[in-house]
């Protein structure tokens, strides 16, 4: 079950729970121009996901998973970026035209070739964490706001990403996901289940690694305009 892969990365994800950028978005002490920078470039991975989870449904076996993931994927073009489009109506930016970071296109990279090229298992697997990871630390995020109570303020773009990834809604989202996860892993042999877990650990490092690129406001580097040394024999 998905179950044994949560407690595999658990080390990791306890980690994630406490990630500098996720703690600050609660307390309120998080640059907003870092949380920009996050919403442009999770804009652009939603692109992706979405497009993975289709691809998901249209080699699906079973007729409801194939609907299920079908929906999920209008659910990530949908209502998740229709948040960042509020955001970008606020802020007076367009993420047309943005370029994908480093981690971004890392992060997206791995999970299309995943997707595209191992089986349905791992593809389901490789995606798990970004429904999952991010409800979990919605809820750790909700959990700390309640306890901060009215000794902090912050945006209310802050808020309103919180209250997504800690309700209901997307829950129920995460648990239909979770189904079909645990129906493939009771399906699957154990070379297969092995490849799951480790798209899964893989993609839980992913999701670290992009709010860290956040948090550093992290570019590419200056490759042609860097100074050249020249090697002389």
């Amino acid at each position: 079950m998905s179950k044994t892969f949560w407690e595999a990365a658990s080390d990791l994800i306890a980690v994630t729970e406490e990630h500098p950028f996720l703690v600050a978005m609660v307390d309120g002490s998080l640059d907003l121009e870092k949380f920009r920078y996050y919403v442009v470039q999770d804009a652009l991975y939603l692109t992706d996901f979405a497009y993975c989870l289709r691809k998901l449904g249209s080699n699906a076996e079973i007729e409801s998973d194939a609907k299920r993931l079908k929906e999920l994927a209008t659910g990530a073009e949908e209502a998740e970026m229709d948040l960042h489009r509020s955001f970008f109506k606020k802020w007076d930016i367009d993420a047309t035209g943005a370029e994908s970071m480093p981690n971004t296109l890392l992060y997206t990279s791995y999970m299309i070739r995943i997707v595209e090229t191992g089986c349905h298992a791992e593809g389901l697997a490789v995606l798990l964490p970004c429904f999952w990871v991010y409800m979990h630390v919605g809820k750790c995020m909700l959990k700390l706001r309640e306890d901060l109570g009215d000794q902090v303020s912050r945006p209310e773009q802050f808020d309103a990403w919180i209250d997504m990834y800690s309700g209901e809604d997307f829950e129920n989202e995460v648990r239909d996901y979770i189904t079909m996860v645990d129906a493939a892993v009771e399906k699957a042999d154990d070379a297969t289940i092995k490849k799951m877990e480790e798209h899964f650990i893989m993609s839980c490092k992913l999701e670290h690694m992009f709010w860290d690129q956040a948090q550093e406001l992290m570019g590419w580097p200056e490759i042609v305009n860097a100074p050249i040394r020249s090697v002389k024999n």
